[in-house]
């Protein structure tokens, strides 16, 4: 899989700003979670470092409704 849009591990769209020409100056979502080591030590190393993950693979959707629900997010 090459394209840098679709998540790697499910190919699924990685909501990833910096792959889309028309959101590649906004901060990526993945900016602001704590995505666990384990998580992309698990994808196998030919589709490491080519895409990013979709915030579901990357287990991190309870970080993103917590940054949405805070005043500050």
């Amino acid at each position: 899989m090459n394209d840098s849009r679709l998540c790697p591990a499910c190919g699924a769209s990685n909501r990833c700003s910096l792959a889309d020409p028309r959101t590649a100056a906004q901060a990526c979502w993945c900016y602001g979670v704590s995505i666990d080591p384990k998580v992309l030590e698990a994808l196998p190393p030919e589709l490491r470092d080519k895409a990013c993950l979709c915030p579901r693979c990357a287990e991190v959707e309870a970080q993103l409704q917590a940054a949405k629900a805070s005043p500050e997010g």
